[in-house]
């Protein structure tokens, strides 16, 4: 079992940026595939960050090209998403997810374990 629990949501300007922890335990996260997933209010959840733990391989959904950034510290037992130039269509709860697939985990259903999310609004 793995225990996710995210951290840094908050209200930020347009522009501006804000940084998400998700902290594990219970099992190392080196050999897990952690990704990043967000839903909006009335709006299916949709992954914006993947990082894969064979080789280290990141995706990126095109909404988010260029401002997010996807990290992990195994060391910390920890991941992190960077989110830069926020735009107001970035609200939601974000969400954790560890996912027991080498890489190619891109499916809400491809994904073991949860955290129960954390919310960031971007003002415009």
């Amino acid at each position: 079992q793995v225990q996710l629990v995210e951290s840094g949501g908050g209200l930020v300007q347009a522009g501006g940026s804000l940084r998400v922890s998700c902290a594990a335990s219970g099992r190392t996260i080196s050999r897990y595939t952690m990704g990043w997933a967000r839903q909006a209010p009335g709006k299916e959840r949709e992954f914006v960050a993947v990082n894969s733990w064979s080789g280290g391989r990141t995706y990126y959904a095109d909404s988010v090209k260029g401002r997010f950034t996807i990290s992990r510290d195994n060391a910390k037992n920890t991941v992190y998403l960077q989110m830069n130039s926020l735009k107001p269509e970035d609200t939601a709860v974000y969400y954790c997810a560890a996912s027991t697939a080498i890489s190619g985990a891109y499916s809400i259903s491809d994904y073991n374990y949860w955290g129960q999310g954390t919310q960031v609004t971007v003002s415009s």
